[in-house]
């Protein structure tokens, strides 16, 4: 069943369950799990601020996982032409890498405030962990992820949809990937699929790509929780990024 939300949102950031987790170099990372719904600006309040902190040496790393109130956001390559329907939801410009992305109840979103620097300068290198995160968290539900060139995000093939006009297999969009780095500490993040309302992708051309679609776990027949996917995350979390310089 959907969850439907009516009244006022929640307020940002509360209720909050935190927990400290050392990982295996170490290091530890603060793991914040915001329940309800949070908005976009308390989100990039909070990421600027803890991002801040990290750099300065005051806080530690932080992962942390929310959901927003049905939103498009506008990365710094977004076109305006793949704002489709500008006035469906609120739409938020940010500085982040990538297009346009849907963000709504039913998807979680993960928050990586890391310090880049520490793990070896390298923002490639860094974008592909959390493509490699993603695909090995999935891989917890037997979902294989893939990345494909000039496709960021994590895509699923659809062997249960006819093939597209060139003859390849079907493949949908299950996870988008937008980072930004100041000082070297990372913040925005990585959007997973859950069970949002899959319609509400259709105000945007997600990521600029119109011809491959969009789907969620619940979509590919997986009867998946939020509470499941944040196990997931958390377990697959120290084989991604368990070293560090």
């Amino acid at each position: 069943m959907r969850r439907r939300c009516a009244g006022r949102w929640p307020r940002p950031l509360d209720p909050f369950r935190r927990a400290a987790r050392r990982g295996n170099d170490g290091v530890m990372t603060e793991w914040i799990t915001t329940d309800g719904l949070t908005s976009y600006e308390a989100a990039v309040d909070f990421m600027e601020a803890r991002a801040a902190a990290i750099a300065a040496g005051e806080a530690t790393e932080c992962i942390w996982l929310v959901e927003h109130p049905p939103m498009y956001t506008a990365g710094t390559s977004a076109r305006r032409q793949d704002l489709t329907d500008p006035d469906r939801f609120p739409v938020y410009d940010t500085k982040r890498g990538g297009q346009y992305t849907y963000h709504g109840p039913g998807q979680r979103v993960i928050y990586v405030m890391l310090d880049v620097g520490k793990r070896g300068h390298d923002v490639r290198r860094f974008v592909q962990q959390l493509e490699q995160w993603v695909i090995a968290a999935l891989a917890e539900f037997n979902v294989t992820g893939h990345i494909r060139e000039g496709r960021v995000g994590v895509w699923v093939v659809r062997d249960d949809k006819p093939l597209t006009a060139t003859g390849a297999p079907a493949e949908d969009k299950v996870a988008a990937i937008g980072i930004r780095l100041r000082k070297w500490i990372s913040f925005h993040g990585i959007s997973i699929n859950v069970d949002p309302d899959l319609e509400h992708f259709g105000g945007i051309v997600p990521c600029g790509i119109s011809e491959h679609g969009v789907t969620s776990l619940v979509d590919l027949g997986l009867p998946v929780t939020m509470t499941d996917l944040d196990v997931a995350l958390r377990r697959t979390f120290d084989e991604i990024f368990g070293d560090i310089d």
